[in-house]
C-alpha cells in the first residue's frame, strides 16, 4: 500500500474536517438550524444519553438546552479516511457537564472520540451516523473544598471511562446505558471494526 499519511489533506478532508468543527460550534452555541444541516436527512446520532435521528437528537437539545442544560464540547485531533464518496472520521473530544449533585456544583469531564460516517451526495458531504467511545473521566467539585455524597454502588454500576458523566446524567432524570463502546472494550472495538467494513463497502 503506497505511503499516503504524509499528503497534505485533500478537498474531501477539508470539506470533512470543516463540517467537524462546525458541529462543536453550532451545537455548544444552540444553533440548532445550522447544525442540522451537516447531517444528511436520514442522519443518525448516538450519545450516551440519546439514540435516534438527527432530528430526535436536535429536539432533545434544543429542550433540554432551555431548561438549562449546561454540556460543552471541545475538539482534538482529527483523523479522516476517505474512499470515493464514503468517508470515516475519528475526532477526539472532551465533553465537559457541569450540574448539582446534592446541593454541590460539580463538573464532569470526560475524554471520547466522535466516530462519523460520511457520504457525498450531489456533491456535498453529510454526516450519516456519528457514534461516541468514551476513554477516560472525572468528576470535580466547582468551588475548592466541597464534595457532594455520591451514591458508590450506582457510581460503580457504570464502566470507569464513562462513570462519572453516567451517575451525573442519570441522576438529572437520562436513561444511560451501561454497554456504551469504550476504550480496550469489545463493543468499542466491534464499533470501529464495523465502521471500516462500511467504509470499504
Amino acid at each position: 500500500m503506497p505511503r499516503t499519511e504524509g499528503a497534505p489533506p485533500g478537498a474531501d478532508e477539508q470539506a470533512i474536517q470543516a463540517l467537524i468543527n462546525k458541529w462543536m460550534v453550532y451545537r455548544d452555541a444552540g444553533e440548532w438550524d445550522r447544525l442540522r444541516p451537516i447531517w444528511h436527512e436520514d442522519g443518525r446520532m448516538a450519545a450516551s444519553w440519546r439514540q435516534g435521528t438527527a432530528d430526535e437528537f436536535i429536539a432533545s437539545n434544543r429542550a433540554n438546552w432551555d431548561k438549562g442544560l449546561s454540556i460543552f464540547h471541545e475538539l482534538g485531533a482529527v483523523a479522516i479516511e476517505v474512499r470515493g464518496a464514503r468517508a470515516l472520521s475519528q475526532t477526539k473530544m472532551t465533553i465537559t457537564q457541569r450540574a448539582a449533585l446534592d446541593g454541590v456544583v460539580c463538573d464532569v469531564t470526560a475524554m471520547a472520540r466522535h466516530l462519523d460516517r460520511w457520504e457525498k451526495r450531489d456533491g456535498l458531504w453529510g454526516l450519516v451516523l456519528r457514534e461516541t467511545l468514551f476513554d477516560r473521566d472525572r468528576l470535580d467539585s466547582v468551588v475548592p473544598g466541597q464534595a457532594p455524597a455520591l451514591d458508590r454502588a450506582l457510581l460503580e454500576s457504570f464502566p470507569e471511562p464513562y462513570r462519572h458523566l453516567g451517575y451525573l446524567q442519570t441522576k438529572l432524570g437520562f436513561e444511560i446505558s451501561r454497554d456504551i463502546p469504550r476504550l480496550r472494550s469489545p463493543a468499542g472495538d466491534a464499533l470501529i471494526a464495523e465502521g471500516r467494513r462500511w467504509l470499504e463497502g
